[in-house]
């Protein structure tokens, strides 16, 4: 049984994570089927939507996996170097978050550039009562996006946030009941598709550059749509749409 179940809808791809016997837990096939995903949508760029069967998100690596790791596995980062390659996808990424999204689970939560949830959803970095740290990417990203207080909290006191709780720190921007949920990703999806697809690249990428790279990435990102023909139509037709009032 394949760990994803992969649907292409035109301007984007819903990936569902499918291990619903262990709570779709992230294993190396996993991981290997998410960096063909990865492959996939950079040559050919679309929106992702992340979900999970069962209604489960992902509960975690796969401690069987995990216990058997060493230090060399831990230097080559498999879920932290999954995870910088799918927040560097070129379209945005959409999580839509339903019961545990914990541990490495909430790290690829925390890689993608939208998060919606629903009122059951638990979410956070239980690992070091298992005697590891969040090494994937939640001890500097979840600082980036709930602040180092209630982040320590997460990761050193063990806190697991609730689906309104982290609407409240703004860790998933919207909450939809659990038969919803899918849709409202979707609805999220068709708002991003409404824009041009390249000027929506640049900003994904700009949005993400270092501190120390702007403004110049801002600038060579406009200079490259300044002389796009999708500008010209665009802003062409809204001038039009104005004049007709």
């Amino acid at each position: 049984m394949p760990a994803l179940l992969i649907e292409i809808l035109g301007d984007r791809m819903v990936v569902t994570l499918n291990r619903p016997e262990v709570r779709n837990a992230i294993d190396q096939a996993m991981v290997d089927e998410l960096h063909e995903v990865c492959e996939r949508l950079e040559r050919q760029p679309r929106i992702l939507i992340l979900a999970g069967a069962g209604g489960v998100f992902a509960s975690g690596a796969d401690i069987g996996e995990l216990l058997e790791r060493r230090a060399a596995d831990a230097h080559r980062g498999i879920n932290a170097g999954l995870f910088v390659r799918i927040a560097a996808l070129p379209m945005p990424v959409i999580a839509a978050l339903d019961g545990y999204a914990l541990g490495g689970g909430a790290e690829l939560a925390y890689a993608a550039d939208f998060r919606i949830g629903t009122a059951r959803l638990r979410i956070g970095n239980p690992e070091t009562g298992l005697g590891i740290i969040a090494a994937a990417g939640a001890l500097w990203r979840l600082p980036e996006l709930v602040g180092e207080p209630l982040a320590a909290e997460i990761v050193l006191a063990g806190r697991i946030l609730t689906g309104e709780e982290a609407l409240a720190v703004h860790l998933v921007t919207e909450l939809h009941e659990p038969n919803a949920l899918l849709a409202a990703a979707h609805a999220l999806a068709d708002r991003i598709a409404a824009n041009d697809v390249l000027a929506t690249q640049y900003t994904k990428a700009v949005l993400h550059a270092r501190r120390d790279e702007h403004p110049r990435a801002e600038q060579e990102a406009q200079a490259e749509l300044f002389e796009s023909p999708e500008k010209v139509r665009r802003m062409t037709e809204f001038l039009q749409r104005r004049t007709e009032r």
